[in-house]
C-alpha cells in the first residue's frame, strides 16, 4: 500500500478524532479549568505511550542536534496550540472550534513555503486566501457576542501555531519511531504547564472524576485523541510534504459540526455556515491538485 495513501489515511483519521474532540472538551470544560484539562490530558497519554514504548521496545534515545525541534513540538504545538484550542472553545462553541482551526491547512502551505521551501502553486494561494475570509467571517461577522469573538480570535491563534508546530515535526528525522518524538513533545509540554496548574487542581472537587461524562472525558481527551491522534498526525506528516498533508484537517470542522449539532443541540447563523463553506471549498482546492 502506497505511503502517501497511508499517510493520507492517518492524518484523516487523526483529524475525525480531534472532531469530536470538541464536543467532549466543551463538556467536561464546564467544570474543569482548560488549562488543567490539557495537564490531565498529557499524564493520561504519556502513561499510555510509555507503556507502548515499554512493551514495544521502543528506542528512547535521541540526538542532542534534534533535541530542538523536538522541545518546539512540544511547546509551540502541545502547549500554545492545544492550550489556545481549550480557552477558545470554552469561550464559544465546539463547532466555532471546530470551523476555525480547520484553517490549519492554509497555514501549513504558507509556512512550508517559508521555512521547507515548499512550492505554493496558484490553485494554493487561492486556497489560502479562501479560507482566511472564511475564518474572518466565522469569527467577525457570524452573530456572535463578543465572548464567542474573543474566542474565535484565540482559535486562530491555536490555528496558526498548529501550523508551525507541522514545520518541526517535518524537521525530525524520519529515523525516529514517532512514539517516541510524540512521547517526548508530550512530556516537554507535561512539564512547561505543570507549575501553572497547581492553583487549579486544589480548587477542584474531588467528586468530579466519579460523574462517568468527566472521567469518560478525560480518557478520551488523554488515550483517543492524544496518544492516538498524536502519533497518527505526525506518522502521516512524515509521508506527505506539510503543504499537502494538512489539508486532511477538513474532517476534523465536519465532524466537530456535526457532533455540535447532534450532541450539543449548538445552533449557528448564514454567516456562519459561508465562512464555513469558503474554508472547505480552499481545502478541497488543494486537495484535487
Amino acid at each position: 500500500m502506497s505511503k502517501k495513501f497511508l499517510g493520507g489515511f492517518y492524518m484523516a483519521l487523526a483529524a475525525s478524532i480531534w472532531g469530536g474532540m470538541y464536543v467532549v472538551s466543551k463538556l467536561v470544560l464546564t467544570v474543569v479549568q482548560p488549562l488543567l484539562l490539557v495537564w490531565l490530558r498529557y499524564v493520561v497519554a504519556l502513561i499510555v505511550l510509555a507503556l507502548i514504548m515499554i512493551f514495544t521496545r521502543q528506542s528512547w534515545r535521541v540526538h542532542r542536534k534534534d533535541l530542538p525541534s523536538i522541545l518546539a513540538i512540544g511547546i509551540v504545538g502541545y502547549v500554545i496550540s492545544i492550550g489556545a484550542q481549550f480557552y477558545g472553545t470554552k469561550l464559544s462553541t465546539a463547532q466555532m472550534g471546530a470551523m476555525i482551526t480547520s484553517a490549519t491547512p492554509a497555514f501549513m502551505v504558507v509556512f512550508g513555503r517559508i521555512f521547507l521551501g515548499e512550492r505554493i502553486t496558484l490553485r494554493r494561494a487561492v486556497s489560502a486566501g479562501l479560507a482566511t475570509i472564511g475564518v474572518l467571517m466565522v469569527v467577525g461577522i457570524g452573530g456572535f457576542n463578543h465572548s464567542y469573538q474573543l474566542g474565535g480570535f484565540i482559535l486562530v491563534i491555536a490555528a496558526l501555531t498548529w501550523a508551525l508546530m507541522s514545520i518541526f515535526v517535518k524537521r525530525v528525522p524520519r529515523s525516529y519511531s514517532q512514539v517516541t518524538i510524540t512521547m517526548y513533545s508530550v512530556l516537554t509540554a507535561t512539564l512547561v504547564i505543570t507549575p501553572f496548574v497547581y492553583e487549579q487542581w486544589i480548587h477542584l472537587s474531588p467528586g468530579v472524576f466519579f460523574h462517568p461524562v468527566i472521567w469518560g472525558g478525560v480518557l478520551y481527551l488523554g488515550v483517543v485523541s492524544t496518544a492516538g491522534a498524536f502519533f497518527l498526525w505526525n506518522k502521516g506528516l512524515q509521508w506527505l510534504d506539510a503543504g499537502t498533508g494538512g489539508l486532511y484537517f477538513f474532517f476534523q470542522p465536519l465532524i466537530g459540526t456535526w457532533l455540535g449539532w447532534l450532541i450539543l443541540g449548538e445552533r449557528v447563523g448564514f454567516t456562519f455556515w459561508l465562512g464555513a463553506f469558503l474554508i472547505l471549498l480552499g481545502v478541497s482546492l488543494v486537495i484535487k491538485e
